[in-house]
């Protein structure tokens, strides 16, 4: 364990699926106002994007209930090209509610083609669905379809790269935290592992409550179904859970929706490039699905 995992109140439970880093869990509940800036720090001794990229950078202040991060989204990784789009640096600015309450009803993300969330590495986190182009692959699962790193993570249209899947590994630029990001509706994003008890002294993979009914090559979410479980460890439509603190949050998987499947608090409209939708693949194509 290291020293920053004791000063977060965290403990290693071993390697996971998703990754080769460690799965860390709370050995204290957070309280839903903490001011968390610590987070929002990289792995030391990452290669970087390559020659020729900036080297990444991410930080994050708090200004009474509010959380503030900003990033230039160059991963810490080697970037490999998936798609015919270059990488360059952006200007990226997420403000969030440290004081998130779920929501009389949860917000559909299905029809948006834009920021759901942000990494603690300052990557943006896109929906488990694809653009219109390629016309064959419209609003296809991008995961299914092959076209993530290992860190589920791709270049866009306006050369912006950004996350389908959150790999929580350290070779991923994760350092050793419980939580690997934030929805824009202020509630915390947890790896794949999460704690039974307020205790935390029982830990268990979160499961995801989709299952693939059709071929998700187009139109992914009409080709996964949720279906409800009372298991302690399958997480509801959105993919979170109430934890045992009482609090809410969402946690990575590794199947579908990988991260958020709706938004269970309210999402903050966001300013600038983290505001608008996702640039279009090419010209024309179907409309998004309902």
């Amino acid at each position: 364990m290291t020293m920053r995992s004791l000063l977060l109140g965290t403990a290693v439970i071993g390697a996971g699926a998703l990754g080769a880093a460690p799965f860390v869990v709370p050995t204290t509940a957070p309280g839903a106002t903490e001011c968390r800036t610590a987070l929002f720090t990289l792995r030391t001794g990452m290669p970087g994007a390559g020659t020729g990229y900036a080297d990444a950078k991410v930080s994050a202040t708090c200004t009474g209930s509010t959380l503030v991060v900003t990033s230039n989204g160059i991963p810490s990784y080697r970037f490999i090209k998936m798609t015919p789009h270059s990488l360059t640096t952006q200007d990226w600015t997420w403000t969030v509610t440290l004081r998130p309450k779920t929501a009389s009803r949860t917000t559909s993300i299905r029809r948006r083609l834009g920021t759901i969330g942000f990494t603690v590495t300052g990557i943006p986190v896109y929906g488990p669905m694809e653009g219109p182009m390629p016309s064959d692959e419209a609003y296809g699962d991008p995961k299914y379809n092959g076209w993530l790193d290992a860190c589920g993570g791709h270049t866009g249209p306006g050369s912006e790269y950004h996350d389908h899947v959150i790999n929580p590994a350290g070779r991923c630029g994760f350092a050793a935290n419980t939580i690997v990001g934030y929805a824009i509706d202020g509630f915390p994003i947890y790896g794949p592992r999460g704690c039974l008890n307020a205790g935390c002294t029982t830990t268990a993979v979160m499961t995801s409550g989709y299952r693939r009914t059709g071929n998700p090559t187009r139109d992914a979410w009409s080709a996964y179904t949720y279906r409800a479980s009372r298991s302690t460890t399958a997480l509801d439509r959105c993919n979170g859970r109430t934890q045992p603190d009482g609090s809410y949050g969402y946690h990575v998987t590794s199947a579908f929706p990988y991260v958020i499947g709706c938004f269970r608090g309210t999402p903050r409209t966001q300013a600038g490039p983290a505001g608008g939708p996702m640039p279009p693949m090419g010209p024309g194509g179907p409309p998004p699905p309902r």
